[in-house]
């Protein structure tokens, strides 16, 4: 806990220190006529274009050789202008403001983390910093963010393995031309604090300078004595040969977090919605529970333009991330809430390290063959991932003996819910987070090592028949390795591993995509597309549970899918806004499902599911005016699971909708300039109804009930350096869940106020 004390005392000092600092800057100016005015609109080719709308007209991803008007594919771009007046400091805060992406929450119950589900399809290992891969389990923040790109559909040629519903690109801010000084300051309710301070300083001489940092706390809103977020970050980079053929960037970025997790909501055994108890009610044990991860990531970016039509780059990156964490599961496997309304607090554990390095070389540009205009991106990238993973155990530690993960994470039987004197339960309606804890909590450190070896070559072309016609290819070839090893005697879901025993995965596959886009006018584009994904074995190496997947896959083929979609996309109101619409099916083959052979209860992985997704998706960002701005979505998800194994609760979906999938999602946020010194926003959030899991026996599954959410926010600007920005979220105290797993819900925050003192200079 000293961590979080100590972090609350520099992140209160350094507010305070320079809201003294800018105070005494806008009081200075007031008083100082003869100052020059300083521009702070940012012309078209710098890179603040986009804070200025909700429109985005070009990719950041150079992998998209096509205006995203004539880019045959769903692309939502959240920009930094959304992500600013919605004060979206988290890449999960960043997605609400997208419909098609639900949440979920990790096999065993692990801390809430970013794990997106595009279009019914899980994302996490589709998640990507300036295009490189970055899955790592990790709660993103926002400081370092310029904006959000989401591809939906199939994605593999663009990206690599991975991406079945699509992929998420976070494009990081970068040392520019030019002086600019900027931050925020804010304060709210659930005793709320945070501040980011951003510095750019031009050298000259085409270099440039900029360091963003970051402190950040506060309680869950709606949930006293519940979890905590405290996360501090930094990230300076330097630019050389600003404005010449030949450029380098040097950038680094480091993000701590010592949260204390939410423990969720139980679900009825039998299948429902979760438990109806008091809004705010905390499972946790403060005694016990903890979770504390580190970030760091390293990239050298070398590139140089032959000319205005070619341009070599390569991009190296190096990745340390470190995840160690208790936390409670509120089990309720035994159905001991029914039998005496107590739950059994299971304990969740984690301790794992990675190093990841990858390289990535690619040459883009255009040239014609005769009337044909070509615009291409080709390239080649390696990466190579190793994780260290281990767990705590409570019930004593003998590296000679089997090591029973499910064993040292339970705290014993959860039947002893029984007996009401037994430490590891609580009342389902009064649960105190401040028992005591007596039990020694042992870490076994690397029990398991997992390593990732990737090769990819890939090719794009944006061919130009006319200018009504385009046709978009993308081919990509993967080698992928995954091995794995235990360094101890192990116990896994009922198999025993002796040490040094492993296994590996070594498959090749292709990915490619088609796209045909017919411009009827120089505005408007209508499409057809085609594009596939691969997902191998080992791919999502997040937690402990991946280890037995691997071992328990070992030789299976790649997971499979494709989405054939039909859409449009029209610039409007003058170039200033863009409505977009798209039909798609995504299906995926090859769904690698848990068996359970019936004779000795061990659960294994097949090849042997098929699913499919059915939709449509509106959208509108931009300008409606020079005071109304927009940015609205609709997503209509429709999924099927058409073939499953013989394990219970796989069997008991066959036929059903996919879990963490909303049938309907809208978000909507819109802002109007009242006056030049006042804007006033509104936005709302709709989530329908999703299952979390199947039970079997049963004909309710275990879901998150439907919920719309209203949120408001009003801007004054002080002058042109300064202002006051009173962001509202969850107006109506809505009690809602914004995802869950079959053991748990997690509760969506209660109403809670921020208020921010945005500078600029």
């Amino acid at each position: 806990m000293s961590f979080i004390k100590n972090h609350k005392k520099i992140v209160t000092s350094t507010i305070a220190s320079s809201l003294s600092i800018i105070a005494g800057n806008a009081i200075a100016q007031e008083n100082t006529s003869q100052l020059p005015t300083i521009d702070l609109h940012a012309s078209p080719s710098t890179p603040y274009n986009d804070f200025q709308s909700f429109k985005t007209d070009r990719s950041a991803n150079t992998k998209y050789v096509a205006p995203l008007l004539d880019t045959p594919k769903s692309i939502d771009v959240i920009s930094q202008k959304l992500l600013a007046e919605t004060h979206s400091n988290t890449l999960t805060e960043a997605l609400r403001n997208t419909p098609g992406v639900t949440l979920a929450a990790g096999e065993g119950g692990t801390p809430f983390t970013d794990m997106p589900y595009i279009r019914g399809y899980s994302a996490q290992s589709s998640i990507y910093v300036d295009g490189i891969r970055n899955s790592i389990s990790q709660n993103r923040d926002m400081f370092d963010v310029e904006k959000v790109e989401v591809t939906k559909g199939s994605s593999s040629a663009i990206s690599g393995g991975g991406g079945a519903g699509g992929s998420i690109n976070l494009i990081t801010k970068e040392a520019h031309a030019g002086d600019r000084y900027q931050g925020t300051i804010a304060g709210g309710t659930d005793d709320y604090r945070h501040i980011t301070l951003d510095a750019n300083k031009d050298f000259g001489n085409g270099i440039a300078g900029r360091v963003v940092v970051m402190g950040h706390q506060n309680e869950k809103p709606g949930e006293k004595d519940g979890a905590e977020y405290n996360r501090v970050g930094i990230a300076p980079s330097i630019v050389f040969g600003l404005g010449t053929p030949t450029r380098a960037r040097l950038s680094y970025y480091y993000l701590q977090s010592d949260d204390n997790p939410d423990a969720g909501i139980p679900f009825p055994i039998k299948g429902g919605a979760p438990y109806n108890v008091a809004k705010g009610t905390y499972y946790g044990w403060k005694g016990r529970d903890f979770d504390r991860r580190q970030n760091q990531v390293g990239t050298f970016k070398l590139e140089h333009d032959f000319n205005e039509d070619l341009n070599l780059s390569n991009t190296l990156n190096y990745n340390y991330a470190s995840t160690n964490y208790i936390m409670t599961n509120p089990d309720d496997s035994q159905g001991n809430i029914a039998n005496n309304n107590r739950i059994f607090r299971r304990a969740v554990s984690q301790i794992s390290s990675t190093n990841a390095y990858s390289d990535q070389m690619a040459l883009s540009g255009k040239f014609n063959t005769g009337g044909i205009k070509h615009s291409f991106s080709t390239g080649a990238d390696w990466t190579y991932q190793e994780t260290d993973t281990g767990i705590y155990a409570f019930n004593g530690f003998n590296p000679n003996k089997s090591l029973d993960i499910q064993d040292q994470t339970n705290n014993g039987n959860s039947e002893s819910c029984k007996n009401p004197t037994i430490g590891y339960c609580t009342t389902l309606n009064n649960p105190n987070p401040y028992d005591t804890y007596s039990d020694k909590a042992t870490a076994v450190k690397g029990f398991a090592t997992t390593r990732n070896r990737n090769v990819g070559l890939y090719a794009l072309d944006s061919i130009e028949f006319s200018p009504q016609w385009l046709l978009n290819l993308g081919l990509r070839w993967d080698q992928f390795n995954t091995s794995i090893k235990y360094n101890y005697p192990i116990t896994l879901r009922g198999t025993q591993y002796t040490a040094g025993q492993g296994a590996s995965n070594d498959k090749s596959f292709f990915s490619y995509q088609a796209g045909l886009v017919f411009k009827p006018t120089e505005n408007g584009s209508i499409y057809a597309s085609f594009a596939t994904s691969a997902i191998p074995v080992g791919s999502d190496q997040f937690d402990q549970t991946a280890t037995s997947a691997i071992m328990s896959a070992n030789d299976l083929k790649p997971e499979e899918a494709r989405t054939y979609e039909v859409g449009t996309k029209w610039n409007i109101f003058k170039n200033r806004a863009n409505a977009t619409a798209a039909v798609f099916r995504t299906e995926k083959q090859n769904t690698r499902i848990g068996v359970t052979n019936s004779a000795t209860g061990i659960t294994t992985l097949s090849n042997v599911g098929t699913s499919h997704v059915n939709g449509f998706e509106l959208g509108l960002n931009g300008n409606l005016t020079e005071k109304w701005d927009i940015s609205a979505g609709y997503s209509y998800l429709d999924s099927k699971l058409t073939k499953t194994s013989s394990d219970l609760r796989s069997l008991a979906g066959l036929g059903k909708a996919l879990p963490y999938v909303s049938k309907n999602s809208a978000t909507l946020w819109t802002t109007y300039k009242v006056q030049p010194q006042l804007t006033l926003g509104v936005g709302t959030q709709y989530n329908d109804r999703s299952v979390v899991s199947y039970v079997a026996n049963s004909n309710v599954p275990k879901y998150i009930p439907t919920y719309t959410l209203y949120n408001a926010m009003i801007k004054y600007n002080v002058n042109r350096n300064i202002d006051l920005q009173l962001n509202i979220n969850n107006i109506t105290d809505k009690r809602y869940f914004s995802t869950g797993h079959y053991h748990y819900a997690m509760q969506g925050d209660g109403r809670n106020a921020v208020l921010a003192l945005n500078f600029k200079y």
